[in-house]
């Protein structure tokens, strides 16, 4: 099993943990803010306030040995299951905020996630997944933008497609503008079609189509 503490109130919040829950004990534990730490090549500047990477949602893939982990400070990364560890594959900046949801679609590496800032985006990280396994690189950022938008019927809320937004190599197949803070979203096939159901501050749930 494959859990995340978040909240500001636990000491461990930005712990990522495997479990054996036969045992009920932990595997494997990972500090994404002590590896954010070793990860960043220049020291933080005096007064230079960075968000702490407290663990928000966690998605399984339907493989059952890739997960996805959304944190605070708006950057995803990819894990792989190895026996009785685990093996970060995977991170980018995907939000300008917090992730604050992160989605595998059933079987495929698809990955929706939602933030604070009121954006939801769909991932496809089968390609850097596969080229992580032949030869793990660094990313790089910025490539041009390209988009193209449509509104949603009935209301301001818009959509649009975007090449780039400084996500580095990897660059969302999709981006809906929802407008309010992500607390809830999940892929959902409604009449044959791939839709996702997203909850937010308000009573109601929207559904937008991944087209």
């Amino acid at each position: 099993m494959w859990t995340g503490y978040a909240g500001d109130a636990f000491a461990g919040s930005t712990w990522v943990m495997l479990w054996n829950l036969q045992k009920a004990r932990p595997l494997w534990i990972t500090n994404l803010q002590e590896d954010e730490s070793e990860d960043m090549e220049d020291p933080q500047s005096p007064g230079q306030l960075l968000n702490p990477a407290l663990v928000h949602s966690v998605s399984v893939a339907s493989c059952g040995n890739i997960f996805s982990c959304g944190a605070e400070d708006g950057k995803v990364r990819i894990f792989r299951v190895m026996g009785v560890k685990c093996e970060q594959k995977l991170g980018f900046k995907a939000h300008t905020l917090g992730v604050s949801q992160v989605n595998f679609l059933p079987e495929s590496y698809l990955l929706l996630t939602g933030g604070n800032d009121g954006k939801i985006m769909l991932w496809d990280v089968s390609s850097e997944l596969e080229k992580k396994q032949k030869s793990p690189t660094k990313h790089t950022h910025k490539r041009k933008t390209k988009k193209a938008t449509y509104a949603k019927q009935g209301g301001t809320t818009s959509a649009s497609v975007t090449d780039e937004e400084e996500h580095g190599d990897i660059l969302p197949k999709l981006t809906i503008k929802h407008g309010e803070k992500v607390n809830w979203l999940l892929g959902a096939k409604i009449k044959g079609c791939q839709n996702v159901l997203v909850a937010d501050q308000t009573s109601c749930i929207s559904v937008y189509p991944l087209s």
